[in-house]
């Protein structure tokens, strides 16, 4: 299948430059690994040169026809026109028809003369149209056809004839052989990993689930063959649960093996066998050319080395080396490094791994080990010396060896290796355990599950009936009872669970577990829109609540943050965020530190710090997809940044993934802000029906929930306007109300009143008002510079000089217009500033082809009707084209006549007729 160049994704820059190359003449050689996507880099490239009507040859050796000679030249010849033949001279002709059928030169046939062919018919074929050769797989090529296109392209065949090769990373038998098959000048390019953003948005396009997708970067380094064939091979189940290593995938990385010396190989054994590799480490454990082989690994793409660090590329490679390997050859690299570490514990660990035999001496020391490790904070490496303690326990030690299985899953959550604590745990469930530990077993999975809660039914039904009346095993699984609630939407469900955990916390003398009930009381209370939430909150902040680094996003403190954002008390919480993230970069899982970053970034974006917000929320981003969280926050968050700085099509991307998401894994929490940005960006694209489509289920969503502080997602006003453009102005209105309604009711932040008022002033500009809507939106625009928010400002002032130009008041218009320009790019708000450059230039009288000037004082919706009216659409095509009831057009059509003072349709095309006769060029 023709792969074209549009849907390859991250591949955009390096298309352009093999594009520029070609279109000089010369060629281009691409190198990279096996699935790294150099076959759909040269079928997009073909496409593109027959779309241009040039005379695209391929050539797609295989392994097998290496050894038959003149197969690729027999197949590049038959894809030439017949009618080339008949340029030849006789003695290429009879060369060429030798060549055709793939059969060696003739004994009469002068070598010379064979090796011409190819050079003249490339010669005459480039006459009538630019010849692009595309070869794949370079080093495949039989040695005598190889021979034959070299000598074509040495001969400098003319900027007509170009060839775009590929070839793996080069080998001893084929060293750039792609480059040596181009004509000069070349062009050498490796094909680099995909980026982690597109790789995932490519592993969504072919079904995988977002969360699946947003974690199989790191495992393939971001090779799209081997993310596909992973994420298709991960079974529904558990997130944390590691899937089998395809087939495919097996074969293609042996086959980077295979490549290796045997030497290279044992010293990548030992490697791949060791906790952190470094040089110095393999040198220590006997590998004496471990520098040599490891540089060698590094040029055939297997190893990256940082410094001292060996990391395989991709981390795959190190478990099928172990797994391919005998079990003589691990129990002897085992030894090896035991013998060659400096550190004790680390040679307790490889001296267990060289054999299975259960040895209780050797059990509790790698439980004493890992107590040492835990108290340090080193919990992934606790984790790992816990389970090899439970696998070498005698039946001797059977209690113990579920205390140290639960000290696992334990050691495992908080130090982010959620495949050793998913294991622990299960290993704990299965076995004939204490209730308490099958209790403390199931929380880790349930903490594993990430925003996939709602799917974990039998999980905490099993956890409430194994913790019985005892407050201490209640009030954890209570607790994340009321967060699962929170997610799917349920109010109702979450206050009556947060208010268990409390009690439950209370009863078992737990302040950072009841502080946490009560936060999420809070949080509750203030989506309803109950103003006791401060004192709830207050209450909680009171408490001596320490939570653990990896549950600080739970904490009050957070949420108090999180609440100084919404009202608008943007240095408040920047001050208190950048604190909390001193703590949550000890967070060994993420999930605490993706919050803060996603937090952080969303006030930078208030305090218009377009350039801060977006570096946040990559951070954050990458932060997540590392740890294997849910990507659906992040995804919100990073929606929201591009929004305001980056780029209106990324953006819309973002949330149409965090959409998807967030219905995927039941959040119904995050499905409504990321429908918030998609709905945002719509809007701002121009696509206001999609755009108003996506808030009014955001609208119902919100009120299935009980949702009640127009504050917290800012929804209301978007939806408003997005209605009054499409000529719903009682809807519109209707909407603006109730989120009057709503702030009146509990209490107006100092944000409230100019959000409303410049969305009200919207819609007043949309329905005819425009004197009103200048006054509310200078007014808002005044408000939102009191509080320090310069986006929110400079948006008011761009409403304030649409409503000036319905006015006809353009010198005011172009002033508003100006001072938000000026504002949004002193706060590097690049869609912003380019939005606002087309109003400024409206102001000048410009307009698009087909739409009425903009000084006849019509709204969006009017102009629109009384451009189809023109055209000579009747009132039932009007709506339909327009997605607007007939009684819309109707009534929005009087307004249209009493506007422009005519009485009939004839006289308004005659209106609008003088209007764009009249209007500047």
């Amino acid at each position: 299948m023709q792969t074209d160049a549009t849907s390859l994704r991250g591949r955009g820059a390096l298309l352009a430059v093999i594009d520029a190359r070609l279109a000089a003449g010369g060629g281009v050689a691409l190198h990279g690994p096996a699935g790294i996507g150099k076959t759909a880099i040269l079928d997009a490239v073909a496409a593109q040169a027959a779309a241009r009507n040039e005379l695209v040859v391929r050539l797609r050796p295989v392994r097998t026809e290496r050894s038959l000679p003149y197969a690729g030249i027999a197949d590049l010849m038959s894809q030439l026109p017949d009618d080339a033949a008949q340029a030849l001279p006789p003695a290429q002709r009879a060369a060429l028809a030798a060549l055709r059928q793939g059969l060696p030169p003739r004994g009469g046939t002068p070598a010379l003369a064979r090796r011409l062919v190819l050079p003249l018919l490339l010669t005459h074929c480039a006459r009538r149209r630019p010849v692009l050769l595309v070869l794949d797989d370079a080093p495949w090529l039989d040695a005598e056809s190889a021979e034959l296109i070299g000598f074509a392209m040495r001969r400098r065949p003319g900027h007509r004839v170009r060839v775009l090769a590929a070839q793996r990373r080069p080998d001893p038998a084929g060293k750039r052989r792609a480059a040596r098959l181009c004509p000069a000048p070349v062009l050498e390019l490796a094909v680099p990993p995909l980026d982690a953003d597109d790789l995932t948005a490519l592993l969504e396009a072919r079904g995988l689930p977002c969360r699946t997708a947003s974690r199989m970067h790191e495992a393939s380094a971001g090779n799209p063959f081997l993310a596909l064939a992973l994420g298709g091979a991960v079974a529904p189940g558990p997130a944390w649960r590691p899937a089998p290593i395809p087939e495919t995938v097996r074969e293609l990385l042996r086959d980077r093996l295979r490549a290796l010396p045997a030497g290279v190989a044992a010293t990548l054994l030992v490697a791949a066998l060791a906790t952190e590799p470094t040089t110095t480490m393999l040198l220590r454990a006997g590998r004496e050319d471990a520098v040599r082989d490891l540089r060698l690994a590094e040029t055939e793409g297997v190893v990256e080395l940082d410094g001292e660090a060996v990391r395989f590329t991709p981390p795959l490679l190190a478990q099928v080396l172990a797994e391919e390997a005998t079990v003589a050859e691990r129990h002897g690299a085992h030894a090896a490094l035991a013998a060659g570490a400096a550190d004790p514990t680390e040679a307790l660990r490889h001296r267990a791994l060289r054999t299975g035999r259960p040895d209780a001496a050797v059990a509790r020391s790698l439980a004493a080990a890992a107590d040492r490790l835990g108290e340090r904070g080193a919990g992934r490496d606790a984790a790992e010396l816990y389970l090899l303690a439970a696998d070498r326990c005698p039946h001797t030690l059977a209690a113990q060896r579920l205390d140290w299985l639960v000290a696992a899953a334990r050691a495992a959550t908080t130090g982010g290796a959620p495949a050793l604590a998913g294991r622990a745990a299960e290993a704990v469930i299965a076995a004939d355990a204490p209730a308490g530990h099958r209790v403390r077993a199931r929380l880790v999975l349930l903490d594993l599950a990430g925003q996939g809660l709602a799917e974990m039914g039998e999980t905490f039904a099993a956890a409430l009936a194994e913790a019985g009346d005892d407050p201490a095993l209640l009030a954890p699984v209570r607790l994340r009872l009321t967060w699962a609630a929170f997610l799917t939407g349920d109010s109702d469900r979450a206050a009556i669970e947060a208010g268990r955990t409390v009690e439950a916390a209370r009863r078992a003398g737990d302040p950072t577990t009841e502080a946490m009930g009560l936060s999420l009381i809070a949080q509750v209370q203030r989506l309803r829109g109950e103003a006791r939430w401060a004192d709830t909150l207050a209450r909680a902040l009171r408490l001596p609540a320490t939570p653990a680094p990896d549950w600080l996003h739970y904490g009050p403190r957070y949420l108090a943050a999180r609440f100084a954002m919404i009202d608008d008390r943007l240095d408040e919480a920047r001050d208190e965020l950048l604190r909390l993230l001193v703590v949550a970069e000890h967070d060994r899982i993420g999930e605490a530190r993706v919050e803060v970053l996603r937090s952080l970034s969303e006030v930078a974006t208030r305090a218009g710090r377009c350039r801060e917000a977006l570096q946040y929320a990559h951070r954050a981003v990458a932060a997540a997809q590392h740890a294997g969280l849910s990507p659906g926050p992040t995804w919100y968050t990073a929606a929201v940044a591009e929004l305001a700085g980056g780029s209106l099509a990324a953006a819309a991307g973002f949330a149409r993934r965090g959409v998807r998401a967030s219905e995927q894994e039941g959040d119904r929490l995050y499905l409504r802000r990321n429908l918030h940005a998609l709905g945002q960006a719509e809007l701002r694209l121009g696509e206001t029906r999609a755009g108003v489509a996506a808030l009014r289920r955001l609208r119902d969503l919100e009120a299935e929930s009980g949702g009640a502080d127009p504050m917290i997602v800012r929804w209301h006003g978007d939806l408003a306007g997005g209605l009054a453009a499409l000529g719903e102005h009682a809807e519109a209105a209707a909407t603006l109300a109730e989120a009057r309604a709503a702030a009146h009711r509990l209490g107006n932040t100092p944000g409230t009143v100019g959000y409303l008022d410049r969305a009200t002033a919207v819609v007043l500009s949309e329905s005819g008002q425009a004197d009103s809507a200048v006054v509310l939106s200078a007014a808002a625009a005044q408000h939102f510079e009191q509080l320090r928010q310069p986006i929110e400002q400079a948006h008011a002032l761009l409403v304030q000089g649409g409503a000036e130009r319905r006015r006809r008041r353009y010198a005011a218009a172009r002033m508003a217009i100006g001072a938000a320009l000026a504002i949004f790019l002193a706060a590097d708000a690049k869609p912003w500033a380019e939005q606002t450059e087309r109003a400024l230039a409206r102001t000048e009288g410009t307009s698009a082809p087909g739409i009425p000037p903009a000084d006849l004082g019509l709204t969006t919706t009017e102009l629109r009707i009384a451009a189809l009216v023109r055209d000579g659409a009747s009132n039932r095509e009007i709506a339909t084209q327009l997605y607007l009831s007939v009684k819309t057009v109707e009534a929005t059509l009087t307004r249209v006549y009493r506007k422009l003072g005519v009485r009939s349709r004839t006289q308004l095309s005659s209106r609008l007729q003088v209007a764009e006769l009249s209007s500047p060029a």
